[in-house]
C-alpha cells in the first residue's frame, strides 16, 4: 500500500545555506555588498566543513554534514528571507537566539540538524515567517506560546520534538490565523483534559498527529471543518471510530491505521464522497464491509488490511470507479470475489491476501484491462485460474500463492507480456507447464511455482535431451529470481542453464532430483540447491553471494577451494553444506569470512581438529555434527559471544566440558556434545546459560553429580516460550522457530534446524524448534541422587538421566513438571517408590524407569497405566499395568512362612523339649548315640586294615 504524498504548499527545498550566495559568486556580474561579503566569510570560518562544501558557494552539496558554530554575522544580511540548515550536525549547540532577529525571514528550515535544548522564544518575533520546520531535532520546549506571534505562518512542522510538557499545543497551533499545514508526528502528545475553545482557525487543511499517545481522537479535531487531510496513524487509539468524522465533509485523506480501534466501520465514513485515500489497516475492526462503501466515489486507495472484518466483499465495490488500490488482506472475509470487481476499469492493485476467502476467482476479473497488480495470496480460494487472466494486458504482478487453487496452468498466461512477477506456489495446481506458457514473458523477473503438482516438460517439437528441465528458461533474458523447488524435476543440470548470460539474484532449485556437476554459480544473493543429487567438487561462487545452501547432496572433495578463496566469503552470511560427502580437515582460512552467521558442516566425512580461525567469527550457529573430528575444545572457542546453537555431537572430541561455555557463550539456546569422549564433571558455569532450551551431554564419560544449580536455567523453568530474537547478518530479526528469508521477500524461507533425541528416537526439529525444551545426560557415569531442584524446570518437555549410576529416591518434585512428554530414568540404582505426584504428568507419551531398585505400587494414573511392562521391568513394582497379581502372590508367601514356623515349633516341642525336661529319656538318648558312634569307629578301623 503506498502512502500518499503530503499536501504541501511549499514544494521547494533550499540547500545549505541558501542565503544569497549567488550575489557574491566569483563569476557573477552582480554587485556584491562588501559588508555582506565579509559577513559570509565570518559565517563560513566558524563552520566545520569536512568535505569543503562551501569552497565555491555552489548549491547541491550532499557529501557530508556541516557542523561547528553559527556566527551572528548573518545579521548583516538585512534582506535574508530564506535560511535552510537542514540535514546537518549541530549536536553540540542550541538554536541560536539571534535567529529571532532576522526580521525578513519568510522561510526557516532547521530540520534534522541535531540542535538541542529549548526553542528560543524570540522566534515568535518573526512576523513575516511563512514556513517553519524544526522536525527531527533533540528539542524539549516547555511551552509553545511563542508560536502565537507567527501571524503569517502557513506551514509548521515540529515532528519528533518532545512536546510532552507543552500542554498549550492545541490552544496555540489551532488558532494561528494563516496556518494551512500542521505536522506534530511523534511528539509524545497525550489526551488533553482541559476545556478547549471552539474559536479555531478555518484555514487549516492538513493535520498530522500520527504516532502520539492519544487514547482517542481529540475532539478538537472535529472543530476544524476545513480539513482536507487527517493523519492519526500510531499505536495508541482504542475503542470505536467516532462518528464525528462525518462532519469533515471536505476530507480527502484519512489515515487511522496501526491503532487498536475495535468497532465496526461507522456509516459516517461511507458518506465522505470526496475521500481519495482511506487507510484503516492494522486495527481490530470487526463486522462487515457495508454496501454503503459504494458511496466513496472518489476513493483511489482503500486499505482495510489486518483487521477482523468478516462477511463478503460487497457488490457495491464495483461502484468505486476511481479505485486504483484495494487491500483487504488478513481479515476473516468469506465468499467469492464479487463479479462487480470487473467494473473497476482503472484498478491498479487488488489485494485481498491473507484472508479466509473461499470460492473461485470470478471470470469477470478479465475485464480489469488496466489492472497492474493482482494479489490474493494466503486465502482459501479454490477453483481454477480463469482463462480470462490473459486479457489483463497491463498486469505486472500476479500472486495467488498459498491458496487451494486447482486445475491446470492457463495457456493464456503467455499473452501477459507486461508480467514481471508470477507467484502461484503452495496450491494444488497440476498438469504440464511448457514453452507456450512463458516464451513471450520477456519482462519476467520473479517466478515462484513450488509446492504444486506441476510438471515442467517441453513441447513435442523440442529436442528432449534434457527432458524435464524447463527449456523455456533459455528465452528469459531478464529473469533474476527463480524458484522451481519441489517441482518434481528429474534431469541432469543442463550446461546451457549454468552458462546463461543472465545473472540471477536468487536461485532456488531445491527438493528436486537434479544431478550432475556444477563448476560455478553466477548468482548475486542467494542459492538453494538442497535435496538434489548433485555431485563432484563444491562449486565456485560469485563474490557477493550471501546465502549458499547445498545440503543433502553428494558433493565431495575438500572445503579448501571454497573456504580459502578470498573472494568467496566476504559477504557470506549463511553456509550450509551438511549431509554431503565432504572430506579432509576444515581449513584454517576463516579470517576472510567476516560476517558469517550460520555455519552447518554436519554429516560429512570431516576429520582433524577445529581450526583456530573459525573462532574468530562471531557465529550464531555452528553445526559440526556427525563427522570424525577429534581433540579438545580450544579456549579460543569462547570468542563468538552471540552463538545460540552449538552442535558438535557424534564426533571424537575429548577432554572435560569447558567451564567457559557457560561463562562466555551466554546466549546459547542449544548445546549438544552428545556421543563424544568428554570426561570430568559437569561444570557449574553451565547453570549460567539463561536462554538454554536444549542441553545434550549424553553418551560421554562424564562423572560426578548432577548440579543442583540447574534450577537457574531460566528458559527451562518457564512454561512460556519467549525465544530470544536472532539475526542472520542483515536478515530481519526472527524468533528461533520462525523462518529466515534468504532475500527478505523474493527467496524461499528456511528454518534453523536441530537433531534432538526425545521419546527414545532422534528427530529433526525446524519450524517448532523454538518451542522444544529438553535435557539429556544419559549414558554417562553420573553418581549421587537426582537433585530435587530439577523439579523447578517446569518447562521441560523431555528429561533423560538413563544409563548412569544414580542412587536414592526419585524426587517428588518431578511430578510438578506437568508439560513433560518424555521421561527416562532407567538403568540406574534408584530405590524407593515411584512418587504419587507422577499421576499429574498427563502429557507423558514416553516413560521408562526399568532396571532400578524401585518398590511399591505404580501410582494410579491414566498415563502411567498406558505404558507397556518394559517401562517397569527389573524392579520390585506391582499393580497395573504389570500383569502379575502381586496381592495373591503375597498371600501364598505368608502361608509358607506360617507352615515353616509351625513345623519348627512342633519339631522343637515334640523332640527336643522331652529330652530337656525328662532325665531318663535324656540319658537313654545319649547312651544310644554313644553306642552308634563306637560301631561306626570299629567299622572304619576294620576297613582300613
Amino acid at each position: 500500500m503506498t502512502t500518499p504524498l503530503p499536501i504541501s504548499l511549499f514544494p521547494f527545498l533550499l540547500l545549505i545555506p541558501a542565503i544569497c550566495f549567488t550575489i557574491c559568486h566569483a563569476n557573477s556580474n552582480l554587485l556584491c555588498i562588501q559588508s555582506e561579503r565579509e559577513a559570509l566569510l565570518k559565517f563560513k570560518n566558524h563552520l566545520i566543513d569536512p568535505s569543503n562544501r562551501l569552497s565555491s558557494w555552489v548549491e547541491a552539496y550532499y557529501n557530508s554534514r556541516l557542523g561547528g558554530k553559527i556566527n551572528p554575522s548573518l545579521l548583516e544580511l538585512k534582506h535574508l528571507s530564506s535560511l535552510d540548515f537542514s540535514n546537518n550536525d549541530f549536536s553540540s549547540i542550541h538554536i541560536p537566539k539571534f535567529f529571532g532577529l532576522l526580521q525578513s525571514l519568510t522561510y526557516l528550515n532547521l530540520s534534522r540538524a541535531q540542535f538541542q535544548g529549548a526553542i528560543p522564544h524570540n522566534l515568535g518575533n518573526l512576523s513575516k515567517l511563512q514556513y517553519l520546520d524544526l522536525r527531527g531535532n533533540d528539542l524539549e520546549p516547555k511551552s509553545l506560546q511563542w508560536v502565537s506571534g507567527l501571524s503569517s505562518l502557513r506551514y509548521l512542522d515540529l515532528s519528533y520534538v518532545n512536546l510532552s510538557e507543552a500542554n498549550d499545543w492545541i490552544q496555540v497551533t489551532f488558532k494561528l490565523p494563516s496556518l494551512l499545514e500542521l505536522h506534530l508526528s511523534d511528539c509524545d502528545l497525550e489526551d488533553d483534559p482541559s476545556l478547549i475553545s471552539a474559536n479555531f482557525t478555518k484555514s487549516l487543511v492538513v493535520l498530522d498527529l500520527s504516532f502520539n499517545r492519544f487514547s482517542s481522537v481529540p475532539k478538537s479535531v472535529f472543530s476544524l471543518h476545513g480539513l482536507l487531510s487527517i493523519d492519526l496513524r500510531g499505536y495508541s487509539l482504542q475503542g470505536p471510530i467516532p462518528d464525528y468524522f462525518g462532519n469533515t465533509s471536505f476530507l480527502e485523506v484519512l489515515d487511522l491505521s496501526w491503532n487498536g480501534l475495535n468497532s465496526s466501520i461507522p456509516n459516517s465514513l461511507y458518506s465522505l464522497n470526496r475521500l481519495q485515500f482511506l487507510s484503516l489497516g492494522h486495527n481490530q475492526l470487526q463486522g462487515t464491509i457495508s454496501s454503503a462503501i459504494g458511496n466513496l466515489s472518489s476513493v483511489t486507495q482503500l486499505d482495510l488490511s489486518v483487521n477482523q472484518l468478516n462477511g463478503q466483499i460487497p457488490l457495491s465495490i464495483g461502484q468505486l470507479s476511481s479505485l486504483e488500490e484495494f487491500d483487504a488482506s488478513e481479515n476473516q472475509l468469506n465468499g467469492q470475489i464479487p463479479l462487480s470487481i470487473g467494473e473497476l476499469s482503472s484498478l491498479k492493485l487488488f489485494d485481498v491476501s491473507e484472508n479466509q476467502l473461499n470460492g473461485q476467482i470470478p471470470l469477470s476479473i478479465g475485464q480489469l484491462s488496466s489492472l497492474e497488480e493482482f494479489n490474493v495470496s494466503e486465502n482459501r480460494l479454490n477453483g481454477q485460474i480463469p482463462l480470462s487472466i490473459g486479457e489483463l494486458s497491463s498486469l505486472k504482478l500476479f500472486d495467488v500463492s498459498e491458496n487451494q487453487l486447482n486445475g491446470t496452468f492457463p495457456l493464456s498466461f503467455g499473452r501477459l507480456e507486461s508480467l514481471e512477477t508470477l507467484d502461484c506456489e503452495y496450491n494444488l495446481l497440476e498438469g504440464v507447464v511448457s514453452e507456450t506458457h512463458f516464451s513471450n514473458l520477456t519482462r519476467l523477473t520473479t517466478l515462484k511455482a513450488s509446492h504444486n503438482r506441476l510438471r515442467f516438460e517441453p513441447n513435442s517439437s523440442w529436442i528432449p535431451t534434457h527432458f524435464n528441465f524447463p527449456q523455456w528458461l533459455k528465452f528469459q533474458k531478464n529473469l533474476s529470481y527463480l524458484d522451481i523447488s519441489y517441482a518434481g524435476i528429474s534431469d541432469v543440470m543442463p550446461t546451457w542453464f549454468l552458462n546463461l548470460p543472465t545473472q540471477f539474484e536468487s536461485l532456488d532449485l531445491s527438493s528436486n532430483q537434479l544431478r550432475g556437476e556444477i563448476s560455478y554459480l553466477n548468482v548475486r544473493n542467494s542459492v538453494n540447491l538442497s535435496s538434489n543429487r548433485f555431485r563432484g567438487p563444491l562449486p565456485g561462487v560469485f563474490p557477493t553471494l550471501r546465502f549458499l545452501i547445498l545440503s543433502n547432496n553428494s558433493f565431495s572433495g575438500s572445503l579448501f577451494e571454497l573456504v580459502c578463496n578470498s573472494f568467496s566469503g566476504e559477504f557470506m552470511e549463511v553456509l550450509y553444506i551438511d549431509k554431503n560427502l565432504i572430506s579432509g580437515d576444515i581449513p584454517d582460512c576463516w579470517n576472510d569470512w567476516p560476517i558469517l552467521d550460520l555455519l552447518n558442516l554436519g554429516s560429512n566425512n570431516l576429520t582433524g581438529k577445529i581450526p583456530p580461525s573459525l573462532w574468530h567469527l562471531n557465529l550464531m550457529m555452528l553445526n559440526l555434527r556427525n563427522n570424525t573430528m577429534f581433540g579438545e575444545l580450544p579456549s579460543t572457542l569462547q570468542n563468538p559471544p552471540d552463538l545460540i546453537m552449538f552442535d558438535i555431537s557424534e564426533n571424537h572430541f575429548s577432554g572435560s566440558v569447558p567451564a567457559w561455555i557457560g561463562d562466555k557463550l551466554s546466549n546459547l539456546e542449544i548445546l549438544s556434545l552428545r556421543s563424544n569422549n568428554f570426561d570430568g564433571h559437569i561444570p557449574h558455569k553451565i547453570c549460567d546459560l539463561q536462554f538454554l532450551q536444549n542441553l545434550d551431554l549424553a553418551h560421554n564419560n562424564i562423572s560426578g553429580v548432577i548440579p543442583k544449580c540447574f534450577y537457574n536455567l531460566s528458559a527451562m523453568a518457564t512454561t512460556k516460550k519467549t525465544n530470544n530474537e536472532i539475526s542472520a547478518g542483515n536478515v530481519n530479526y526472527v524468533n528461533l522457530e520462525d523462518p529466515i528469508y534468504l532475500n527478505n521477500v523474493n527467496a524461499a524461507p528456511f528454518y534453523l534446524k536441530a537433531l534432538l533425541v526425545m521419546k527414545g528416537r532422534e528427530d529433526e526439529y525446524g519450524s517448532t524448534l523454538g518451542l522444544v525444551t529438553s535435557m539429556d545426560l544419559s549414558a554417562n557415569s553420573l553418581t549421587g541422587e537426582i537433585p530435587k531442584e530439577i523439579g523447578s524446570l517446569i518447562g521441560l518437555l523431555s528429561l533423560n538421566f538413563s544409563g548412569n549410576l544414580l542412587t536414592g529416591n526419585i524426587p517428588d518434585s518431578i511430578g510438578k513438571m506437568e508439560l513433560m512428554e518424555s521421561l527416562d530414568l532407567s538403568m540406574n540404582r534408584l530405590n524407593g517408590e515411584i512418587p504419587p505426584s507422577f499421576s499429574n504428568l498427563n502429557f507423558l507419551n514416553h516413560f521408562n524407569v526399568s532396571y532400578n531398585n524401585l518398590t511399591g505400587q505404580i501410582p494410579t494414573s491414566t498415563q502411567l497405566q498406558s505404558f507397556e511392562n518394559l517401562s517397569y521391568v527389573g524392579n520390585h513394582l506391582w499393580g497395573p499395568p504389570l500383569t502379575k497379581n502381586c496381592t495373591s502372590k503375597g498371600s501364598k508367601v505368608n502361608w509358607l512362612y506360617v507352615s515353616i514356623v509351625l513345623g519348627f515349633v512342633m519339631g522343637f516341642w515334640g523332640v527336643v523339649a522331652p529330652l530337656f525336661f525328662i532325665r531318663s529319656w535324656r540319658h537313654a538318648y545319649y547312651r544310644k548315640l554313644d553306642h552308634v558312634g563306637r560301631k561306626l569307629y570299629v567299622s572304619w578301623a576294620t576297613m582300613g586294615m
